[in-house]
């Protein structure tokens, strides 16, 4: 059962995130536990009326037994029992997160492999230099706050994916130069690691002191710099991936201060905001009934999606 399905009266047990808990004095100046827990669903309040228990941290997975109960109009859970997650719980986190639809270790193994295959040693070196840099992080490190790919495993879910898509774009146009634009769609927002401070949810608590005073183009750029000094990787070719950094949001406006200015940026900027759009698409539209329209999507200028019926298409 999910939070959001939970009324008055229904029975809970299941496994839950602490976003807040701590203890309070009632009235009667005993202490109970006051929790914010939540799903992928949602988020509730919940208390437990035994004041020896200490509040589990935020950010932790907890199993949990309760009651719905409704209070001003809102509903909340009476919690009997509360214990941490365990390893052999096997809890599964999709239904406690969005999380990629990927295994994360494949999908690192794909960069990780496409990187080791760029043909142009100094691309290469900048390329497997930054991943390194990045670490197990991008396990679970997420794309964005709220934006597309704002799910546990987001940066590589679109990593791996425009890598896919940049493939199939060079079979229609030979004249790209493979090194470049793989080490292009690889590097493009590793420095999203800097610019937000995330745990090993995938849930971003707030943007870091970096994200907000440079955000991750800049330190970005920084970083190729400091990958091509440490590897000795051409300056010249480092440049080149520094300016497709700089242009893959495309416009001033969206926080790239260059147009891009040679085909392969051009490319990584068109693929980057494809599958950002389309994952914004795909969630929309999945909370809206076939035959009818989404709320309006502000990542997509507030349009309004609509749902078309699958028995109305052939495939």
């Amino acid at each position: 059962m999910l939070l959001s399905e939970i009324k008055r009266d229904d029975r809970f047990e299941g496994y839950l995130i602490v976003r807040a808990a701590e203890q309070r004095a009632a009235a009667s100046g005993k202490n109970y536990l006051d929790m914010t827990l939540s799903d992928r669903s949602g988020s509730i309040n919940a208390k437990m009326w035994d004041g020896t228990v200490q509040p589990p941290p935020a950010g932790s997975i907890v199993k949990v037994r309760a009651t719905g109960n409704e209070f001003n109009g809102r509903m909340q859970l009476r919690v009997e029992k509360i214990r941490p997650a365990e390893k052999k719980d096997g809890v599964d986190m999709a239904s406690l997160i969005p999380c990629a639809p990927g295994d994360p270790r494949k999908m690192l193994e794909d960069v990780v492999r496409a990187a080791d295959h760029i043909a142009d040693q100094d691309l290469r070196r900048i390329a497997c230099a930054l991943l390194d840099r990045a670490g197990d992080k991008l396990l679970t490190f997420p794309a964005a706050k709220q934006m597309h790919h704002a799910e546990r495993s987001g940066l590589l879910h679109h990593m791996t994916t425009m890598l896919r898509a940049a493939n199939a774009i060079m079979s229609v146009y030979p004249q790209l130069n493979p090194s470049l634009l793989t080490a292009g769609v690889i590097i493009h927002d590793l420095a999203k690691i800097d610019e937000m401070d995330a745990d090993v949810l995938g849930l971003v608590s707030d943007y870091s002191v970096d994200g907000k005073l440079l955000g991750h183009i800049v330190r970005g750029v920084v970083n190729i710099q400091t990958a091509a000094e440490q590897t000795g990787a051409s300056p010249a070719k480092a440049l080149l991936l520094q300016h497709m950094v700089l242009s893959h949001h495309g416009i001033p406006e969206y926080g790239s201060p260059m147009a891009p200015k040679f085909p392969e940026a051009e490319v990584l900027h068109a693929l980057d905001t494809l599958d950002a759009r389309l994952y914004e698409m795909d969630e929309a539209l999945a909370r809206a009934v076939p035959g009818g329209f989404s709320e309006k999507v502000w990542g997509l200028d507030n349009r309004q999606l609509y749902r078309i019926p699958e028995d109305q298409l052939t495939r």
